[in-house]
């Protein structure tokens, strides 16, 4: 798996130096050289891809919100800055987590490590469900894994269904009045999560059949 690639953009040399080590630090994260402003944080863009900035906002020519506005990546704003408008216009441009300096370098490492899982979770090439797309704000958010999301509609009343039984998709679709497809797929969503538990039966003829139980 590649490392998830982080450029560190702040004018204070040893701030970006710090941050970048503690980005070095995180298995399965590679920190590139830091940018001191605006400029060269574009050309690090442009030469490189990171896959993540960690932009302050005051910055020698410009502001660094602005410029995680306009890359289109995946951002922090690490600021000293504490005033709800600047915190509010960072969240507006897209930043996923504001940092305020000075913080522990453990602060980042844990933000570092929720951001890793929130890729994993958006990194399914099947369609999303609403719930996948919950889990992975919560997982950001720092809620674990989403436990604390109340389920959607759709996903308790699957779970209602099954009940105590052993059952298959279509039986489920059948109980509960969707399409078996609408089934399966909250169906292995759930077998995901570890919240059901898949089994096969073997019939007499044809393919097995996936059973599914509350787990």
């Amino acid at each position: 798996m590649t490392d998830i690639r982080v450029l560190v953009v702040d004018d204070d040399f040893r701030v970006a130096g710090l941050h970048r080590d503690a980005v070095d630090a995180r298995p399965g994260f590679a920190a590139l050289e830091p940018a001191r402003t605006v400029g060269e944080a574009r050309a690090a863009v442009a030469a490189h891809a990171p896959d993540l900035l960690l932009a302050d906002v005051y910055l020698p020519d410009g502001d660094g919100i602005e410029l995680v506005r306009s890359v289109g990546l995946d951002a922090f704003v690490l600021s000293a800055a504490t005033d709800a408008a600047t915190v509010r216009r960072a969240f507006t441009a897209g930043t996923l987590a504001f940092l305020v300096k000075p913080f522990d370098t453990r602060v980042l490492a844990e933000r570092l490590d929720r951001y890793a899982r929130y890729r994993n979770l958006l990194a399914s090439s099947r369609p999303l469900t609403q719930d996948d797309v919950d889990r992975a704000a919560a997982v950001m958010r720092g809620e674990r894994d989403g436990a604390s999301l109340a389920r959607s509609a759709t996903e308790q009343t699957v779970l209602a269904a099954l009940g105590d039984d052993e059952a298959s998709a279509s039986e489920v679709a059948e109980r509960i009045g969707v399409s078996r497809a609408t089934a399966q797929r909250h169906l292995t969503a759930l077998a995901e999560r570890g919240l059901v538990s898949v089994g096969l039966r073997y019939g007499s003829t044809g393919r097995p059949e996936h059973r599914f139980r509350s787990a």
